[in-house]
């Protein structure tokens, strides 16, 4: 009976090993599939950007209605927008406009990028701009909220721009000449940045983001690669778009690189569908996933 009682004793503890090896997943001949000798481990997501916390901010602007440039209800959400932001403050923009700007700082003196987006609304009645306009501000927003001071290279300045819609009446051909009001200004005031980084149409629903015709193409290929990297590359097709002129461009005027993030084919451009349903969190997070990715490259 002792040799049979040896035997049952090795089988136990052969048994024991193996279920724990089972639960923690270190059995060193089960490969990964296709002959693999070693097992395989799916790449874990990165999670830099905090979607729902980025879609509240952007239902609070919602709740302030129309904020064309100027008006008394965007001077309100201004002022809403300098108290979310680190260190925020009021940038004057002629036309008795302002940027609202927040800092947060870098591990590296002197070097410095620009994060922006445009607070503003379209001067037409009852339009909300979720997308074009309160989609982007969400996400600049909650990137410097995230983002803690000397834990990536360059200092960022993020900016929301006053003004990017011509005022009531002036044709979409004069954009450029009378638009992009508070980017002129940013741009004058910050062209010693290395970067600039534009969110404009980033929370449609049916979001696709490539590469618009202007923008950077070392920095575009940067972000491609952070959204890559953070599980949301098919948002960021390997293709370019049309040129559009944004407040990106007096970036670029200043030799600036600068990109940007516009799904130019949304359907609800100046449009009164451009509200709540139109947009989606789950769009708004992919964008800003990218974006923050991007940051921690530089």
């Amino acid at each position: 009976m002792r040799p049979l009682f040896v035997l049952l004793a090795i089988q136990l503890v052969v048994a024991i090993v193996f279920l724990v090896l089972v639960a923690t997943g270190s059995i060193p001949f089960i490969g990964g599939g296709d002959g693999d000798a070693a097992p395989t481990k799916a790449p874990a997501k990165v999670d830099r950007f905090d979607g729902p916390a980025a879609f509240s901010l952007l239902k609070m602007q919602l709740a302030y209605g129309p904020r064309p440039a100027g008006s008394a209800t965007s001077r309100k959400l201004a002022v809403k927008l300098r108290s979310l932001l680190p260190r925020g403050r009021f940038q004057k923009v002629p036309g008795g406009l302002r940027n609202v700007v927040g800092t947060v700082p870098g591990k590296e003196r002197g070097r410095y990028i620009v994060v922006g987006a445009h607070y503003d609304t379209k001067d037409q009645p009852g339009f909300l701009g979720a997308n074009d306009g309160a989609g982007g501000t969400a996400a600049v927003v909650q990137l410097a909220r995230k983002l803690k001071p000397r834990t990536i290279g360059p200092t960022v300045k993020f900016v929301l721009f006053d003004g990017e819609e011509t005022p009531k009446g002036v044709p979409d051909s004069q954009f450029l000449a009378r638009g992009v009001r508070g980017a002129k200004v940013a741009a004058r005031k910050f062209s010693g940045a290395e970067a600039m980084i534009l969110l404009d149409f980033v929370a449609d629903k049916d979001l696709s983001l490539p590469r618009e015709g202007s923008s950077n193409i070392g920095l575009w290929s940067r972000v491609r690669s952070a959204a890559r990297r953070a599980g949301v590359g098919r948002y960021f097709p390997a293709s370019s778009d049309v040129t559009i002129e944004d407040d990106h461009t007096p970036f670029l005027q200043r030799g600036v690189p600068a990109i940007d993030l516009i799904d130019w084919d949304f359907p609800c451009w100046h449009k009164s569908c451009d509200d709540l349903s139109a947009v989606s969190e789950k769009s708004l997070d992919a964008s800003g996933e990218a974006v923050a990715g991007l940051l921690a490259t530089l």
